[in-house]
C-alpha cells in the first residue's frame, strides 16, 4: 500500500506519539521486551482491535493496524492463532444472534433498526476455549466498541464477561512476562483483576493502533499519559443522580462529578484521577509559589530517576474554603507535560493559573465569587498524591463576575457532603496574602445591539428563512439521517444554503469528527454532483442491521461500487486519531494543537469549512455510550484540549472547529427528548466551563447546541445560554448550529417533551437549523407571523453567517 507524502507525515506524526495517550495502570519491570519474538496474544481485540467509536466519530480511514498487526510487523512471532481463528468462529456466531435481537427490539418499540443499532454493544460471548499456546510473553487485549446512540451496559461491557476474568487470571499465573492490554474508550471495571501484574489502558488510537502497541510493548516509546477520568469498581461510582432516565436526568450530584465525588466521601478509587505509571520513575518538587494580582505560577522540578527516558505530567489543584457554599475538596487549577528526560536528566515547569477561574457561583446573587479564607495549592503527579505547596489568604470576598441567571431551574436541591475537617498544614509551608484589590471584577453587559449587514438588509422574510437552515431543505433525504447532506464534498455531513451566494454569502461544508474527517474515502464527479464508491460511505456495522431494500437504495444513492465511463475517481483519505479521551490521558495540549494541524490540513485539501468537532461534554457517567469522544470528568482537561484543537485547525486558511454538544448532554439514552434538571451552580462550573475555557483561548468559528433539553426547554432554544452566557458573557463571535436531524428525528417515547422547533431556535439565536428540511423554513416563517420570532434577529443571525464566512475567505 503505497501512501500519498501528507499520509506518512500525518501516520508519523500521530505514531511517534502514541505512547503519550496509554497509561500504565500496573508494572512490575517485565515490560518492556528486549526484542520481538514469541508472544502468545489473546482476547477480542487482537484482531478486533478497535480504533475508535461508532456514529459521527467514525473516520473512514485508508487502513488500519490492528493489534496482530502490528506485532507481526514489528517481528514477533503469534503462537495462538488457533485460539485467535476459534474465537472468531465464537464472536461471529454471537454477532448474528445479536443483529437478530437488535432488530426484534427495534420491531416491538416500533424503531427504525439502523437507529435502534447505532452505537448497540453487543457483550462478549462466554467460551471455553483453551489457553495451550507457548511464548516468551503474553499478552490478552480486551476490547470494548461504544458510540452514539447507546449507552454501555454494565455486565459484559463495563464489568468482565466470566471467561475474561477466567483467561486473564489464568494467563498472568502462566507467564513471568504478561500484559493486560485494555483497547477501551471509557472505563472497565477492573476490580476483578486488579492482582495482573501489569496493565495497560491502551485506549483507541486511530488508524496506527497496533503499531503504536508494538512500539509500547519493545519500549520504543513509553507510556506517559495519566487518566482523565477516575477507573474504579462500577460499585464505587456515585449513585445520587440518576442516569439513563426517559424522559428525566437528574443531575441531584450537583458540582460533585468524578474525582470531587470520591474526595468528598472519602473513597478510595482503584485508579484515581490524574494517576499513570511509567517505565522509568520521577520526583517532583515545588520550586515555589508566586502570586501576582490574580494569577498564580507554581514552579516545579522534576528528575528522571528511573534508567529510561520519559515524560511527567505535573498537576496542581487547588482547595478553596467553605464558606458560605460548599466546595469541593479540590479543584484542577492546572497542569504542564515535561519534555522527555534521559535518565538522571531534571527538567523545569511552569503552571499558570487565575484565582478567578476557579471561582463559585451563588445562585442566590447570580454572581461568580471568591469566598475569603485560605486557599490551599497542591501540587503532586495525581489527585489521589499531592503535597501543600502554599496557602494563599483572601482577606475579603471578591464577586469576579455578576452575572444573571441563567440555564433554568431543577425541581430538586443540589447534594451536599458533610463538612470536611479543617486539615493540618506545616508551619513549613509558605504563606502568601493575596490582595483582594488586584482580583478583577466584571458586570456582564446582556442585550447590546448587533450590527446588521447590509447585504442582508434588502433581503426577504422567506430569504431570511432559507439562510437559516441547512441545505438539505432542498432535499436530503435518508442520507440527511446518516450525516451525509453535502452537495459539494462526498461524504461531508452537510453545508448552508447557497440561497446568498450572488450576495457574497458562499456556502459553508461541514464534515464529522471527532477523531479525524468523515468523508467518503473514494467518489467521483459528473453534471449532477459528487458520488461516493459505494454504500453511501456507510460502515458494514450500520448496513448489517439493515433490510435488503435499504441496502440497495443507499448503494444507489451513494454512487454504488461502479462508476460511470469516463468519470475519475477521486480520493479523501483521511487519518484517524487518538479518540478525545485518549488525547486527554496524554495531558499535552502541544499534541492535541499538532493533530487539529493535521486535521486542519485535511480539510483544506478536501474543501472542508467546519470540522463537527471537538465534543468536550462530561464524563458524568462511565455508562454514556459516547464518552470515548469526550475528553474528561474535569471541564479544564477538556476545554484545554478543545482549544489546543481549535487552534490547530483554524491556522489553516478558510478552516474552523464546531465545539460540541452545548450542552449538559451526558447520555445517549433517548437523546432527542431527554431532559438534564441541574442547578445554575453545576451548570456553570462543570458543564459549561469546558466551552467557556475553549471560547475564551481559541474563538472556535462554530458552536452545535445538543438534542436534549435543560430544565425543561431545548438548549436550541434557550436564548440564556446561547445569548446571554455565550456571547454576552465569553465574547463569543462565532455562529450557532444544532445537531443534526431537527426535523427528520424520531418522534419523542416515554418522554413528555415535544421536539425542537427552528422558529424557536432562530428566535434563541441559532443560526443554522441543521441539516435542515422545508418543515424547518416554514416553522421559521410561521414563527414570523406568531410574533414568536421578530426579522430583525432574523437578520441578526444571517449577518453572523455572512461575518463568519468572511474569516473563512
Amino acid at each position: 500500500m503505497e501512501l500519498f507524502d501528507y499520509e506518512k507525515r500525518h501516520a508519523d506524526y500521530v505514531r511517534t506519539h502514541l505512547g503519550e495517550c496509554t497509561v500504565l495502570l500496573r508494572s512490575n519491570g517485565a515490560f518492556p521486551l528486549d526484542a520481538p519474538g514469541k508472544i502468545a496474544a489473546y482476547g477480542c481485540g487482537v484482531r478486533g482491535t478497535v480504533k475508535g467509536g461508532t456514529g459521527s466519530g467514525e473516520v473512514n480511514s485508508r487502513y488500519f493496524v490492528t493489534v496482530e498487526e502490528g506485532l507481526r510487523a514489528a517481528g514477533f512471532t503469534i503462537t495462538s492463532t488457533a485460539w485467535l481463528d476459534a474465537y472468531d468462529a465464537v464472536r461471529a456466531e454471537a454477532r448474528k444472534q445479536f443483529i437478530k435481537d437488535v432488530k426484534a427490539k427495534a420491531r416491538a418499540n416500533g424503531e427504525m433498526a439502523m437507529l435502534a443499532a447505532m452505537g448497540a454493544v453487543m457483550p462478549e460471548p462466554d467460551h471455553d476455549l483453551p489457553l495451550d499456546a507457548e511464548g516468551d510473553a503474553a499478552i490478552y487485549v480486551l476490547s470494548r466498541l461504544s458510540g452514539e446512540g447507546n449507552d454501555r451496559p454494565v455486565n459484559g461491557d463495563v464489568k468482565l464477561c466470566a471467561s475474561e476474568k477466567r483467561d486473564i487470571l489464568a494467563l498472568n499465573e502462566k507467564y513471568k512476562k504478561f500484559m493486560l492490554v485494555i483497547n477501551t474508550g471509557s472505563v472497565v471495571d477492573l476490580s476483578e483483576v486488579s492482582g495482573v501484574a501489569n496493565i495497560l489502558v491502551m485506549s483507541q488510537l486511530g488508524s496506527e493502533s497496533g503499531n503504536g502497541l508494538a512500539d509500547i510493548l519493545l519500549g520504543q516509546q513509553n507510556p506517559s499519559g495519566k487518566l482523565s477520568t477516575t477507573w474504579s469498581a462500577w460499585e464505587d461510582y456515585c449513585t445520587i443522580g440518576d442516569f439513563g432516565g426517559k424522559a428525566d436526568t437528574r443531575y441531584r450530584e450537583g458540582v460533585y462529578v468524578g474525582y470531587r465525588y470520591f474526595d468528598a466521601v472519602g473513597k478510595k478509587a482503584l485508579y484515581p484521577f490524574g494517576y499513570g505509571l511509567s517505565y522509568t520513575s520521577f520526583k517532583t518538587v515545588c520550586d515555589g509559589v508566586c502570586v501576582k494580582g490574580e494569577s498564580v505560577t507554581v514552579r516545579a522540578s522534576v528528575t528522571n530517576t528511573g534508567s529510561r527516558p520519559g515524560k511527567e505530567v505535573v498537576q496542581v489543584y487547588l482547595s478553596a474554603p467553605w464558606g458560605k457554599l460548599d466546595k469541593p475538596w479540590q479543584d484542577l487549577a492546572g497542569f504542564a507535560k515535561t519534555a522527555e528526560l534521559a535518565p538522571g536528566e531534571q527538567g523545569q515547569v511552569e503552571i499558570c493559573f487565575r484565582l478567578r477561574d476557579l471561582a463559585s457561583y451563588d445562585e442566590e446573587r447570580s454572581a461568580f465569587v471568591l469566598e475569603s479564607g485560605d486557599y490551599i495549592v497542591r501540587v503532586g503527579n495525581s489527585s489521589a498524591a499531592t503535597t501543600i505547596a502554599a496557602v494563599l489568604t483572601l482577606p475579603c470576598e471578591v464577586v469576579t463576575l455578576q452575572a444573571r441567571h441563567c440555564g433554568g431551574r431543577p425541581d430538586f436541591a443540589d447534594w451536599r457532603p458533610a463538612r470536611r475537617e479543617a486539615e493540618e498544614i506545616g508551619a513549613d509551608v509558605p504563606r502568601i496574602l493575596v490582595s483582594a484589590a488586584e482580583i478583577a471584577t466584571e458586570t456582564a453587559v446582556y442585550d447590546e445591539p448587533v450590527a446588521i449587514e447590509e447585504m442582508v438588509k434588502g433581503l426577504t422574510d422567506e430569504q431570511l428563512a432559507w439562510l437559516n437552515v441547512g441545505a438539505a431543505a432542498a432535499g436530503g433525504g435518508v442520507l440527511s439521517v446518516i450525516g451525509n447532506a453535502s452537495k459539494l464534498v462526498s461524504g461531508a455531513a452537510g453545508e448552508s444554503s447557497d440561497a446568498a451566494r450572488d450576495r457574497g454569502l458562499g456556502v459553508m461544508v461541514m464534515a464529522d469528527g471527532p477523531a479525524g474527517l468523515r468523508l467518503h474515502r473514494k467518489f467521483y464527479r459528473d453534471e449532477k454532483g459528487v458520488h461516493a464508491v459505494g454504500a453511501a460511505g456507510l460502515p458494514e456495522s450500520k448496513l448489517e442491521t439493515m433490510p435488503a431494500a435499504l441496502r440497495w437504495l443507499l448503494k444507489r444513492l451513494g454512487g454504488g461500487d461502479k462508476v460511470k465511463k469516463g468519470v475519475t475517481v477521486e480520493y479523501q483519505y483521511c487519518t484517524a486519531l487518538p479518540i478525545g479521551t485518549a488525547l486527554a490521558q496524554s495531558w499535552n495540549v502541544e499534541l492535541a494543537e499538532g493533530c487539529g494541524d493535521i486535521v486542519g490540513s485535511e480539510m483544506e485539501r478536501f474543501g472542508v469549512h467546519f470540522w463537527l468537532a471537538p465534543a468536550l461534554n462530561i464524563h458524568r457517567s462511565i455508562l454514556c455510550g459516547r464518552n470515548f469522544e469526550y475528553f474528561s470528568e474535569d471541564p479544564l482537561i477538556g476545554g484545554r484540549m478543545a482549544a489546543a484543537l481549535t487552534l490547530g485547525v483554524q491556522k489553516h486558511p478558510g478552516c474552523g472547529t464546531t465545539i460540541k454538544h452545548y450542552c449538559a448532554n451526558n447520555q445517549e439514552t433517548n437523546r432527542y427528548t431527554n431532559n438534564s434538571p441541574l442547578s445554575e451552580r453545576a451548570l456553570r462550573e462543570i458543564y459549561l466551563r469546558g466551552f467557556e475555557l475553549c471560547v475564551r483561548e481559541a474563538q472556535p468559528l462554530a458552536l452545535m447546541t445538543s438534542y436534549n433539553l435543560l430544565n425543561g426547554e431545548h438548549t436550541s432554544e434557550r436564548r440564556d445560554i446561547c445569548e446571554d452566557i455565550l456571547r454576552s458573557e465569553w465574547g463569543y463571535r462565532g455562529i450557532v448550529m444544532t445537531d443534526w436531524l431537527i426535523a427528520l428525528m424520531p418522534a419523542a417515547k416515554e418522554s413528555p417533551y415535544r421536539k425542537p422547533r427552528a422558529g424557536l431556535i432562530a428566535a434563541a439565536g441559532g443560526e443554522l437549523v441543521m441539516p435542515g428540511d422545508k418543515k424547518d423554513v416554514k416553522d421559521i416563517l410561521a414563527a414570523l407571523r406568531s410574533g414568536e420570532l421578530s426579522r430583525s434577529q432574523l437578520e441578526v443571525n444571517v449577518s453572523r453567517l455572512y461575518r463568519t464566512w468572511q474569516k473563512l475567505q
